[in-house]
């Protein structure tokens, strides 16, 4: 995955598109850090747990920046975000990531709020990658309150 990224780059950079080019160039320095940091070559899952992260990051400045009044710099992270989310596995809808979270809350048996740490491990450890951790976990709120 890692290849595709620097790839598409490479062909970003050909066609002169500098903004992609540099979006992609962002999340191959972040996956070498990672890399570095881990002592070895990452791993596709592994990658795209940093482009969760970059993904997740470009989402909190773009809040960030609309309550600032800063349109501007929200365009430029909506662009970024859209870079980074081209390489990530298509999301769970909301009536997915619902019905995920009644089985699991069937199959730990849980009835009230305090089972909440029983539940969102499991959401997010089944969901691998394609679940909005902030959906689950107000599905989980609303369903165990």
């Amino acid at each position: 995955m890692l290849k595709q990224i620097e790839k598409d780059m490479m062909e970003a950079l050909k066609n002169k598109n500098k903004e992609k080019a540099g979006a992609l160039r962002l999340l191959i320095s972040k996956c070498k850090n990672k890399a570095i940091e881990v002592g070895h070559e990452l791993s596709d899952s592994e990658v795209i747990k940093v482009l969760q992260t970059a993904a997740k990051q470009h989402k909190e400045s773009i809040r960030m920046y609309k309550e600032g009044n800063r349109d501007d710099l929200v365009e430029a992270e909506m662009n970024e975000l859209q870079f980074v989310e081209s390489y990530l596995p298509s999301m769970m809808s909301e009536e997915e990531v619902r019905s995920l979270v009644e089985n699991i809350i069937s199959e730990v048996g849980a009835s009230q709020m305090s089972d909440f740490g029983k539940v969102m491990p499991q959401v997010m450890k089944k969901g691998a990658g394609k679940v909005d951790g902030n959906v689950a976990q107000s599905i989980v709120k609303e369903l165990l309150s």
